[in-house]
Protein backbone atom coordinates (compact mmCIF):
# COMPACT_ATOMS: atom_id res chain seq x y z
CA UNK A 1 0.00 0.00 0.00
CA UNK A 2 1.12 3.63 -0.76
CA UNK A 3 2.64 4.97 2.22
CA UNK A 4 0.53 8.16 4.06
CA UNK A 5 0.32 10.74 6.50
CA UNK A 6 -1.85 11.29 9.39
CA UNK A 7 -2.58 14.89 10.63
CA UNK A 8 -4.29 15.96 13.40
CA UNK A 9 -5.84 19.53 14.63
CA UNK A 10 -6.89 19.93 17.92
CA UNK A 11 -9.08 22.60 19.09
CA UNK A 12 -10.97 23.29 22.62
CA UNK A 13 -14.13 22.22 20.94
CA UNK A 14 -13.21 19.52 18.34
CA UNK A 15 -10.18 17.56 17.33
CA UNK A 16 -10.11 17.22 13.45
CA UNK A 17 -8.09 14.23 11.73
CA UNK A 18 -7.20 13.77 8.13
CA UNK A 19 -5.90 10.97 6.37
CA UNK A 20 -3.26 12.87 3.78
CA UNK A 21 -1.36 11.69 0.99
CA UNK A 22 2.22 12.58 0.00
CA UNK A 23 1.43 14.78 -2.26
CA UNK A 24 -1.17 16.60 0.37
CA UNK A 25 -4.19 15.50 -0.99
CA UNK A 26 -6.88 14.70 2.28
CA UNK A 27 -8.39 11.02 1.49
CA UNK A 28 -10.60 10.78 4.70
CA UNK A 29 -10.79 12.87 7.19
CA UNK A 30 -13.20 13.26 10.70
CA UNK A 31 -13.26 14.96 13.90
CA UNK A 32 -14.33 14.34 17.55
CA UNK A 33 -15.40 16.02 20.67
CA UNK A 34 -12.29 17.60 22.75
CA UNK A 35 -13.21 15.92 26.17
CA UNK A 36 -11.43 18.80 28.37
CA UNK A 37 -12.60 17.42 31.80
CA UNK A 38 -10.29 16.35 34.46
CA UNK A 39 -7.02 18.79 33.65
CA UNK A 40 -7.55 17.33 30.07
CA UNK A 41 -6.22 14.17 30.62
CA UNK A 42 -8.32 12.40 28.22
CA UNK A 43 -7.32 13.81 24.98
CA UNK A 44 -4.34 12.17 23.97
CA UNK A 45 -6.43 8.83 25.07
CA UNK A 46 -9.06 9.88 22.86
CA UNK A 47 -6.90 10.75 19.83
CA UNK A 48 -5.22 7.46 19.74
CA UNK A 49 -8.88 5.24 20.12
CA UNK A 50 -10.48 7.14 17.49
CA UNK A 51 -6.96 7.17 15.07
CA UNK A 52 -6.59 3.50 16.15
CA UNK A 53 -9.78 2.82 15.17
CA UNK A 54 -10.15 4.51 11.92
CA UNK A 55 -6.92 2.69 10.74
CA UNK A 56 -8.71 -0.63 11.77
CA UNK A 57 -11.66 0.61 9.35
CA UNK A 58 -10.07 1.49 6.71
CA UNK A 59 -7.99 -1.52 6.84
CA UNK A 60 -4.89 0.46 6.55
CA UNK A 61 -1.81 -0.84 8.47
CA UNK A 62 0.44 0.90 10.65
CA UNK A 63 3.59 0.12 8.84
CA UNK A 64 2.16 2.18 5.87
CA UNK A 65 1.49 5.75 8.52
CA UNK A 66 5.24 7.69 8.03
CA UNK A 67 4.17 9.46 10.91
CA UNK A 68 1.42 11.52 12.70
CA UNK A 69 1.64 15.26 13.03
CA UNK A 70 -0.29 17.33 15.34
CA UNK A 71 -0.89 21.19 15.55
CA UNK A 72 -2.05 21.87 19.42
CA UNK A 73 -3.04 25.82 21.10
CA UNK A 74 -0.30 26.36 24.08
CA UNK A 75 3.11 26.71 24.26
CA UNK A 76 5.05 23.65 22.20
CA UNK A 77 8.44 22.25 22.89
CA UNK A 78 8.92 20.73 19.75
CA UNK A 79 11.76 18.50 20.79
CA UNK A 80 10.33 17.16 23.64
CA UNK A 81 6.73 17.12 21.74
CA UNK A 82 5.11 18.60 25.15
CA UNK A 83 2.56 21.34 25.81
CA UNK A 84 1.90 23.47 28.34
CA UNK A 85 -0.56 26.55 28.79
CA UNK A 86 -3.08 25.11 26.35
CA UNK A 87 -5.91 27.21 28.52
CA UNK A 88 -8.59 25.84 26.27
CA UNK A 89 -7.66 21.66 26.61
CA UNK A 90 -7.18 21.98 30.11
CA UNK A 91 -3.84 21.91 29.61
CA UNK A 92 -1.98 23.94 32.36
CA UNK A 93 0.73 21.54 33.70
CA UNK A 94 3.21 20.38 31.29
CA UNK A 95 1.95 17.28 28.74
CA UNK A 96 4.06 14.89 27.96
CA UNK A 97 1.87 14.65 24.42
CA UNK A 98 3.85 13.09 21.59
CA UNK A 99 5.31 10.33 24.02
CA UNK A 100 2.13 9.28 25.26
CA UNK A 101 0.31 9.07 22.02
CA UNK A 102 3.49 7.12 20.41
CA UNK A 103 3.11 5.15 23.21
CA UNK A 104 -0.74 4.50 22.47
CA UNK A 105 -0.36 4.20 18.46
CA UNK A 106 2.88 2.81 18.09
CA UNK A 107 3.51 5.82 15.34
CA UNK A 108 6.02 8.35 15.71
CA UNK A 109 4.73 12.18 16.58
CA UNK A 110 5.35 15.24 15.37
CA UNK A 111 3.99 18.64 17.50
CA UNK A 112 4.17 21.96 16.97
CA UNK A 113 1.46 24.87 17.51
CA UNK A 114 -1.55 25.38 15.51
CA UNK A 115 -1.12 28.53 13.93
CA UNK A 116 2.73 27.01 12.61
CA UNK A 117 1.20 23.96 11.18
CA UNK A 118 -1.47 25.96 9.32
CA UNK A 119 0.83 27.89 8.06
CA UNK A 120 2.46 24.83 6.83
CA UNK A 121 -0.61 23.45 5.01
CA UNK A 122 -1.43 27.46 3.38
CA UNK A 123 2.28 26.80 2.21
CA UNK A 124 2.12 23.59 1.15
CA UNK A 125 -1.52 23.03 -0.43
CA UNK A 126 -2.96 26.79 -0.23
CA UNK A 127 -2.11 30.21 -0.97
CA UNK A 128 1.35 29.67 -0.40
CA UNK A 129 1.34 27.73 -4.06
CA UNK A 130 3.62 25.27 -2.17
CA UNK A 131 6.37 28.36 -2.11
CA UNK A 132 9.39 27.14 0.58
CA UNK A 133 9.32 31.25 1.78
CA UNK A 134 5.94 32.27 3.21
CA UNK A 135 4.47 34.06 6.24
CA UNK A 136 1.19 32.94 7.09
CA UNK A 137 -1.19 35.50 9.94
CA UNK A 138 -4.53 34.11 10.94
CA UNK A 139 -7.21 37.05 12.10
CA UNK A 140 -9.19 35.38 14.63
CA UNK A 141 -10.06 36.10 18.18
CA UNK A 142 -6.80 36.79 18.89
CA UNK A 143 -3.72 36.89 16.01
CA UNK A 144 -1.27 34.54 15.38
CA UNK A 145 0.80 33.82 12.61
CA UNK A 146 3.83 31.40 11.68
CA UNK A 147 7.04 31.92 9.48
CA UNK A 148 8.31 29.54 6.81
CA UNK A 149 11.41 29.89 5.38
CA UNK A 150 13.27 27.20 3.26
CA UNK A 151 10.26 25.37 3.60
CA UNK A 152 10.80 24.83 7.63
CA UNK A 153 9.31 26.76 9.99
CA UNK A 154 11.13 29.28 12.24
CA UNK A 155 10.43 28.62 15.88
CA UNK A 156 13.29 30.67 17.19
CA UNK A 157 15.30 29.89 19.98
CA UNK A 158 12.12 29.36 23.17
CA UNK A 159 9.16 28.53 20.53
CA UNK A 160 8.05 32.12 20.16
CA UNK A 161 9.08 32.97 16.57
CA UNK A 162 5.93 33.98 14.54
CA UNK A 163 4.39 35.75 17.21
CA UNK A 164 2.96 38.43 14.69
CA UNK A 165 0.47 39.41 17.01
CA UNK A 166 2.70 41.39 19.04
CA UNK A 167 4.09 42.79 16.95
CA UNK A 168 3.53 46.84 18.45
CA UNK A 169 1.86 49.19 15.80
CA UNK A 170 0.54 51.59 18.66
CA UNK A 171 3.16 52.27 21.19
CA UNK A 172 0.76 53.53 23.43
CA UNK A 173 -2.23 51.71 22.24
CA UNK A 174 -4.19 49.32 23.69
CA UNK A 175 -3.69 47.32 26.28
CA UNK A 176 -2.75 43.10 24.92
CA UNK A 177 -3.50 40.26 26.78
CA UNK A 178 0.39 39.67 26.29
CA UNK A 179 0.85 42.84 29.18
CA UNK A 180 2.38 44.96 26.36
CA UNK A 181 0.62 47.74 24.70
CA UNK A 182 -0.40 48.83 20.99
CA UNK A 183 0.02 45.26 20.11
CA UNK A 184 -1.70 44.60 16.48
CA UNK A 185 -3.86 41.43 17.95
CA UNK A 186 -5.58 44.87 19.67
CA UNK A 187 -6.23 46.22 16.06
CA UNK A 188 -6.65 43.38 13.51
CA UNK A 189 -8.20 40.46 15.95
CA UNK A 190 -12.18 40.46 15.83
CA UNK A 191 -11.60 41.75 19.48
CA UNK A 192 -9.23 44.46 18.18
CA UNK A 193 -11.72 45.88 15.72
CA UNK A 194 -14.52 46.20 18.08
CA UNK A 195 -11.44 47.46 20.28
CA UNK A 196 -11.17 50.17 17.20
CA UNK A 197 -14.99 50.69 17.00
CA UNK A 198 -15.28 52.06 20.85
CA UNK A 199 -12.46 53.92 20.78
CA UNK A 200 -13.10 56.03 17.81
CA UNK A 201 -17.20 55.87 18.21
CA UNK A 202 -17.91 58.82 20.92
CA UNK A 203 -15.14 61.93 19.00
CA UNK A 204 -16.39 60.43 14.95
CA UNK A 205 -18.69 63.13 13.20
CA UNK A 206 -19.84 60.28 10.73
CA UNK A 207 -23.85 59.96 10.45
CA UNK A 208 -23.80 56.15 11.39
CA UNK A 209 -26.54 53.88 11.76
CA UNK A 210 -23.54 51.35 13.43
CA UNK A 211 -22.12 54.30 14.75
CA UNK A 212 -25.78 55.05 16.50
CA UNK A 213 -26.42 51.28 17.90
CA UNK A 214 -22.66 50.87 18.89
CA UNK A 215 -22.94 54.25 21.93
CA UNK A 216 -26.24 52.92 22.58
CA UNK A 217 -25.70 49.27 22.94
CA UNK A 218 -22.03 49.60 23.49
CA UNK A 219 -22.35 45.72 21.24
CA UNK A 220 -21.16 45.10 17.55
CA UNK A 221 -19.99 42.09 16.13
CA UNK A 222 -16.80 42.34 13.93
CA UNK A 223 -18.78 41.13 10.94
CA UNK A 224 -21.07 43.67 11.51
CA UNK A 225 -18.86 46.31 11.49
CA UNK A 226 -17.19 44.56 7.69
CA UNK A 227 -20.74 44.58 6.33
CA UNK A 228 -21.65 48.01 7.33
CA UNK A 229 -17.97 49.00 5.58
CA UNK A 230 -19.03 47.06 2.29
CA UNK A 231 -22.57 49.22 2.59
CA UNK A 232 -20.42 52.24 2.71
CA UNK A 233 -21.45 53.01 6.09
CA UNK A 234 -18.83 55.81 6.56
CA UNK A 235 -18.18 54.86 10.71
CA UNK A 236 -17.52 51.50 9.31
CA UNK A 237 -15.45 52.96 6.56
CA UNK A 238 -13.17 54.59 9.41
CA UNK A 239 -12.76 51.89 11.34
CA UNK A 240 -12.06 49.77 8.81
CA UNK A 241 -9.37 52.08 7.40
CA UNK A 242 -7.50 52.10 10.95
CA UNK A 243 -7.59 48.66 11.02
CA UNK A 244 -6.16 47.92 8.09
CA UNK A 245 -3.68 50.67 8.50
CA UNK A 246 -2.74 49.07 11.45
CA UNK A 247 -2.19 45.15 9.67
CA UNK A 248 -0.83 46.64 6.61
CA UNK A 249 2.31 48.20 8.10
CA UNK A 250 3.06 45.71 10.28
CA UNK A 251 3.17 43.46 7.29
CA UNK A 252 5.37 45.66 5.66
CA UNK A 253 7.83 45.13 8.48
CA UNK A 254 7.34 41.48 7.57
CA UNK A 255 8.13 42.19 4.03
CA UNK A 256 11.20 44.08 4.57
CA UNK A 257 12.85 41.84 7.20
CA UNK A 258 11.78 38.42 5.27
CA UNK A 259 10.98 39.13 2.01
CA UNK A 260 8.86 35.87 1.69
CA UNK A 261 6.83 35.31 -1.77
CA UNK A 262 3.59 35.25 -0.29
CA UNK A 263 2.47 36.59 3.37
CA UNK A 264 -0.99 34.17 3.98
CA UNK A 265 -3.82 36.07 5.31
CA UNK A 266 -6.72 34.05 7.14
CA UNK A 267 -8.84 33.38 10.07
CA UNK A 268 -12.39 34.62 10.65
CA UNK A 269 -11.70 38.14 10.24
CA UNK A 270 -10.08 38.00 6.73
CA UNK A 271 -13.42 36.74 5.64
CA UNK A 272 -14.52 40.18 5.02
CA UNK A 273 -13.02 40.26 1.78
CA UNK A 274 -11.86 43.07 -0.76
CA UNK A 275 -12.89 46.07 1.66
CA UNK A 276 -9.95 44.75 4.27
CA UNK A 277 -7.76 43.04 2.08
CA UNK A 278 -7.50 45.67 -0.25
CA UNK A 279 -6.51 48.68 1.98
CA UNK A 280 -4.04 46.31 3.55
CA UNK A 281 -2.41 45.88 0.58
CA UNK A 282 -1.95 49.47 -0.30
CA UNK A 283 -0.44 50.25 3.27
CA UNK A 284 1.75 47.68 2.73
CA UNK A 285 2.84 48.62 -0.65
CA UNK A 286 3.65 52.15 0.72
CA UNK A 287 5.60 50.59 2.95
CA UNK A 288 7.84 48.46 1.37
CA UNK A 289 11.59 48.37 -0.11
CA UNK A 290 10.73 48.33 -3.99
CA UNK A 291 12.15 45.05 -4.17
CA UNK A 292 10.14 43.56 -1.81
CA UNK A 293 6.73 45.55 -3.18
CA UNK A 294 7.59 43.12 -6.77
CA UNK A 295 8.20 39.97 -5.14
CA UNK A 296 6.36 39.41 -2.12
CA UNK A 297 2.51 39.36 -2.33
CA UNK A 298 -0.46 39.39 0.07
CA UNK A 299 -2.39 36.52 -0.58
CA UNK A 300 -5.95 35.22 1.11
CA UNK A 301 -6.06 31.28 2.77
CA UNK A 302 -8.12 29.12 0.91
CA UNK A 303 -7.92 26.07 2.69
CA UNK A 304 -10.19 27.19 5.62
CA UNK A 305 -10.52 24.63 8.24
CA UNK A 306 -8.52 22.03 6.38
CA UNK A 307 -5.16 23.92 6.95
CA UNK A 308 -4.67 22.31 10.12
CA UNK A 309 -4.75 19.01 9.28
CA UNK A 310 -2.85 19.48 5.99
CA UNK A 311 -0.20 21.23 7.68
CA UNK A 312 0.26 18.98 10.42
CA UNK A 313 0.63 15.81 7.99
CA UNK A 314 3.12 17.98 6.76
CA UNK A 315 5.05 18.60 9.91
CA UNK A 316 6.12 15.22 9.14
CA UNK A 317 7.37 15.15 5.98
CA UNK A 318 8.58 18.52 7.04
CA UNK A 319 11.17 17.35 9.88
CA UNK A 320 12.38 14.00 8.69
CA UNK A 321 13.70 15.81 5.19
Amino acid sequence: MVKKLVGIDVGGTSVKFAIVSLTGEIEQKWTIKTNIADAGSHIVPDIAKSLNNKLLELAIEKDNIVGIGMGTPGSINYTNGTVVNAFNLNWTTVQPVSATLTELTGLPVYLDNDANVAALGEGWQGAGDGESEVVFVTLGTGVGGGVITNGKIVRGIAGAGGEIGHVTVERDGIACTCGKKGCLETIASATGVLNVARQQAPSSKANSTLRDDLLLNNSVSAKAVFDAAKAYDPFAQEVVAYVAQSLGFALSHIGNLLNPSRIVIGGGVSAAGDVLIEPVRDEFEKNVFSTVKQSTKIAVATLGNDAGVIGAASLVLAEQN
